[in-house]
């Protein structure tokens, strides 16, 4: 039963992964302003550039500040436990 279960759920999960793709597409290709934008010398590519790189790196700098508050957090309240508990061995 479960590996009837298992083998269902797989079968699913291949027909979603094979449909969410479109038939006959091979290669990647850009939009032929980035192509055109990028083969000038001007000033926009790069500040076009920059934005994506912003945006990318967003999300790791607000894990990042997340993770580290959680983990003051964590620290102030084991220091606080500590504290307790050796305020009442005393």
């Amino acid at each position: 039963m479960r590996s009837a279960f298992r083998s269902l759920l797989a079968f699913v999960a291949i027909c979603i992964a094979l449909g969410t793709f479109p038939p006959g597409l091979s290669t990647a290709s850009a939009c032929p302003n980035c192509k055109n934008a990028n083969e000038t010398n001007e000033r926009r590519p790069k500040a076009y550039m920059y934005s994506i790189l912003f945006m990318i790196g967003m999300p790791a700098m607000i894990f990042t500040g997340f993770s580290l508050g959680f983990y003051r957090m964590t620290r102030r309240a084991q220091v606080e436990n500590d504290q307790a508990a050796d305020s009442e061995t005393a």
